[in-house]
């Protein structure tokens, strides 16, 4: 690994989603939407191999910023990640990845997916440069949504938060899919960035091929 940092401050976003806060190495550069790979650096989490997480901060900042989801039935690393104390110690590899802004279009997430794109919200935001650009965000309940406020607040009426399991009021029903899209995309002639577990990005980028987009405005890590 590039880099040593450690934990600085924790605090929960969702009821089992973390804010976390890590102090920055002073070589350290990246372009939001790129991840990195952490190891816990404490026996036996350091025999690990690395686990990719996004940097959801701006390049700017003093210090990193990390949303992490826990997978508590993995028993892995995002769950011991979880119990872990400020001044706890990590290693981080350089940073990687192909999701990166090249222009306006369509987000679409699905759960810890926005992770990647929160670093470009915020700083297409301090640039005032959100307008012509969209949201569609899926999750399992609305207890589930990774910083809604905040998303609200960037995209208005241009953010669509949809629920697989269940009705809630405000919120979309159902995954995202070919029929999701046609209805709620008009232009397929534009950006579109995806992101969330690997099914989703393949089976979402293929329905936009097929409603239209070309394959050089799909922007997702293989």
């Amino acid at each position: 690994m590039a880099y040593k940092t450690k934990i600085l401050a924790t605090q929960f976003v969702t009821h089992d989603t973390k804010r976390f806060l890590l102090s920055r190495p002073s070589a350290f550069q990246w372009q939001p939407g790129q991840g990195v790979e952490l190891v816990i650096d404490e026996a036996p989490w350091d025999q690990e191999d690395g686990r990719p997480f996004t940097p959801t901060g701006q390049g700017h900042d003093q210090v990193l910023e990390f949303i992490i989801k826990r997978y508590a039935e993995h028993q892995g690393v995002t769950d011991h990640l979880h119990t872990l104390a400020p001044g706890s110690q990590l290693l981080m590899s350089k940073p990687f990845g192909a999701i990166g802004y090249k222009g306006k279009g369509v987000f679409i997430a699905a759960g810890a997916g926005i992770t990647p794109f929160l670093g470009i919200f915020r700083q297409l935001a301090a640039e005032d440069e959100l307008a012509g650009n969209s949201l569609l965000y899926a999750n399992k309940t609305p207890a589930d949504v990774i910083c809604q406020q905040e998303l609200e607040f960037y995209f208005g009426e241009k953010a669509i938060f949809t629920c697989t399991r269940g009705n809630f009021s405000g919120y979309g029903q159902g995954h995202i899919d070919k029929e999701f899209l046609t209805r709620h995309v008009a232009d397929f002639d534009r950006y579109f960035y995806v992101c969330g577990p690997k099914a989703f990005v393949k089976d979402i980028s293929a329905a936009l091929t097929e409603l239209g987009a070309g394959s050089q405005s799909l922007v997702y890590d293989d």
